[in-house]
């Protein structure tokens, strides 16, 4: 407890719970609508684009997010622009996937073997995340750009859910449905070249992927679904810093991917506890008389 008391006295980690916070509830919002539009291999492909990305920059002396943005949001597009309605298929996506990961390899070697001793540890923080020593300019950085895809995704949800459920009846109803995917595919880039600082590029699947999962089996209603993704990536990211202050041999991005996964886990677990209470009550033989009120 008197730990619990003493943790935000330290700037370290009053950046990453800033950095963290915007970080997670944009991954959350994205990771949603791509388990609603059945495309969360998408954010596989991108988290090895950022990966990519951000060697790209490092083999060149340039700052590691100018890559890690600029190569994430063009291959998002270009898969956008590969597929129908802005919609890439698998076969668009792993294609991207297997390209873009072998160029990643081949950046990655030419870094470690011309240019890491200045900055050996810029690997480790692509791959792994490296939370806990972001510094304030990043961190506000994070928060912001975390901040300004949230409010984007807020103004087109509508649309953009109703062309995610039936994107025919949408088009016939005059919503832009390709303009609508461009933007989404946009976003989301963005979103997993953010979360590369708090997860690193190897775990941002996790983070936009498992409290979504959670949220779409505990609730219905795909407009309550997406803020509670939001709220459960971004108490994900807040559980696991705290347990990473208090267990210090744990990396934070493991003990963020870890709450994700519990929850994401005690969400399949109560929709099947759920499904044999419904199948149960309707059973033959479990019908109950109704109570009969009167005198």
């Amino acid at each position: 407890m008197s730990a619990l008391a003493t943790m935000f006295s330290h700037a370290y980690l009053r950046e990453a719970f800033l950095a963290g916070t915007f970080v997670a509830l944009a991954a959350g919002l994205v990771g949603y609508l791509l388990v609603l539009r059945a495309q969360v291999f998408t954010a596989d492909a991108l988290s090895h684009v950022s990966f990519t990305g951000a060697f790209a920059a490092l083999a060149l002396g340039l700052d590691l997010r100018v890559g890690l943005f600029a190569t994430t949001v063009l291959v998002g597009l270009g898969m956008a622009a590969a597929g129908r309605r802005a919609k890439p298929d698998d076969v668009v996506i792993g294609g991207a996937f297997a390209w873009v990961l072998g160029l990643g390899v081949l950046l990655l070697t030419l870094y470690t073997t011309r240019r890491s001793a200045g900055n050996g540890a810029a690997s480790v923080t692509v791959l792994f995340g490296s939370v806990f020593g972001i510094g304030h300019g990043r961190a506000v950085a994070a928060a912001a750009i975390g901040l300004g895809v949230c409010l984007l995704l807020a103004i087109v949800a509508r649309p953009l859910i109703f062309a995610s459920l039936d994107e025919t009846v949408a088009a016939v109803r005059g919503v832009p449905v390709r303009l609508l995917g461009f933007g989404f595919l946009a976003l989301t880039a963005v979103a997993a070249a953010e979360a590369t600082q708090v997860v690193g590029s190897l775990l941002i699947l996790g983070l936009v992927a498992a409290p979504a999962g959670a949220a779409a089996r505990l609730v219905g209603n795909p407009y309550r679904a997406l803020p509670l993704s939001g709220a459960l990536a971004v108490l994900s990211v807040w559980a696991g810093l705290t347990i990473a202050y208090l267990v210090p041999v744990l990396p934070p991005s493991f003990a963020i991917l870890a709450v994700a996964t519990g929850l994401l886990v005690a969400a399949l677990l109560t929709g099947r506890l759920r499904r044999r209470s419904r199948r149960r009550s309707l059973a033959p033989g479990t019908d109950r008389v109704p109570a009969v009120r009167g005198g």
